[in-house]
């Protein structure tokens, strides 16, 4: 048996009986001495943790609105409108993954296929062009024998490849139809399943993939205000046109009439370098926030940050310059990942005549003095550093530095004991 930890002796009156409870903990099976206390009367509590390794509970981590990569974390559950999403099957079909698309674009050939040259078999059946004692008859379908040959015929239809051996003659207008029909539905199916693969691959969020979001964002000051940081950078030579950046603070609010709304979005006024909202990305940026009485971030504090339960959303948004299609690319910023006091490291030299940047400092900070305060509470100090009784003392240490005696002979009308009692002023 180990030795016992700790032991708590501890004595309580009921009924002019004294009641001893021994509790024990630590690991061991339980203590019992015979003799000493009466067994009725001993109480003993075995712990099966190990007290002296310490306890762990992991944070539990908040849902994000945005993921880091871009996409939406929003599951639609419930919705019992389905048909909506057949009346766009393109949009659907562009939509799907790519394991998925692959199936459905192998199946569409291979059922058009088979259906066709069933039908191919029920004309060549139907006109006696599979009977072997049949010599010297026109057939519809040269050389059809069995469904696998027509199985064959209807692929050369489909897809024109056209080897020789099986044609349609003129003895059966239903075989002309059906290949005009075959031919038309062919262009069809063609033009959807290229179209699709086409799409999914000049998807424009595959252009966002080399737009790339420092990992964290930092509160700073810059020019004497707090403002709110992060940098973002494209990694191709081809420009994004018409570029745009946008930041909204995703939270749970609730409503003066007590209504919760879960995910509130708050649009948050940017700023780059030129005062707009619009970009010219050809090396990357630092975009920035100023933090005053317009922003929804005025009365958070660093403490606040750390313990707020608030999401930065950044959207950018531009048109490709080589395919001409508007991409957006999506990141976003929870408090953990907002570093206050904090500021990004220059990673733009100039080198032998040209601009040069160095991506392996991109998302590289540096420490600054930044106090730990809300911007509204470093203005409300300021202005009471301003206009605060500096002058009013200053007035009254003049005047008792002065002679004393009153020359004029009137008693002044107020008093000041001490300058402290100005604050109560």
């Amino acid at each position: 048996m180990r030795a016992i930890s700790s032991m708590k002796l501890s004595a309580r009156t009921h009924k002019s009986t004294i009641v001893f409870e021994v509790v024990v903990y630590g690991r061991g099976t339980m203590l019992a001495r015979k003799g000493v206390l009466a067994e009725k009367y001993l109480l003993t509590r075995l712990v099966e943790d190990d007290l002296s390794q310490p306890r762990y509970r992991a944070k539990a981590s908040r849902a994000r609105f945005v993921t880091k990569k871009g996409s939406c974390n929003v599951a639609h559950k419930n919705i019992r409108e389905q048909g909506r999403f057949l009346r766009d099957i393109f949009t659907t079909l562009v939509d799907l993954k790519w394991p998925y698309t692959l199936v459905i674009f192998t199946m569409s050939f291979l059922c058009s296929w088979m259906v066709f040259a069933m039908l191919w078999w029920l004309i060549a059946f139907a006109h006696g062009d599979l009977d072997a004692g049949r010599v010297g008859a026109v057939p519809c379908i040269t050389s059809i024998t069995s469904f696998t040959s027509a199985f064959l015929f209807s692929i050369e239809v489909q897809v024109t490849i056209g080897f020789g051996g099986r044609m349609v003659t003129e003895e059966c207008p239903a075989a002309i139809v059906a290949l005009i029909v075959q031919n038309i539905t062919g262009l069809i199916v063609n033009a959807v399943m290229l179209g699709c693969i086409f799409m999914k691959t000049a998807q424009s969020n595959r252009r966002a993939e080399t737009i790339i979001f420092s990992r964290h964002a930092v509160v700073a000051l810059r020019d004497g205000l707090p403002r709110l940081m992060f940098r973002l950078g494209d990694l191709r030579k081809s420009m994004i046109i018409s570029a745009t950046i946008r930041m909204q603070l995703v939270k749970k609010t609730t409503t003066r009439e007590g209504e919760v709304v879960p995910i509130s979005q708050i649009e948050v006024q940017v700023e780059n370098p030129v005062r707009t909202n619009g970009i010219f990305l050809v090396s990357p940026l630092i975009i920035s926030h100023t933090i005053d009485r317009r922003s929804p971030l005025y009365a958070v504090s660093k403490a606040d940050l750390q313990q707020g339960d608030l999401e930065l959303v950044v959207l950018l948004e531009g048109v490709v310059e080589t395919t001409g299609i508007t991409t957006q690319a999506r990141t976003s910023y929870l408090p953990d990942e907002i570093l206050w006091g904090h500021r990004f490291v220059p990673i733009v030299t100039e080198e032998e005549g040209r601009y040069s940047v160095d991506y392996s400092k991109f998302g590289n900070t540096v420490k600054t003095n930044m106090p730990p305060h809300s911007a509204e509470e470093q203005e409300r100090g300021r202005d009471q550093s301003s206009n605060g009784p500096r002058p009013l003392a200053g007035a009254l240490r003049k005047r008792s530095s002065s002679k004393p005696g009153n020359p004029s002979g009137i008693k002044p009308a107020v008093h000041f004991q001490s300058l402290d009692s100005l604050s109560d002023l």
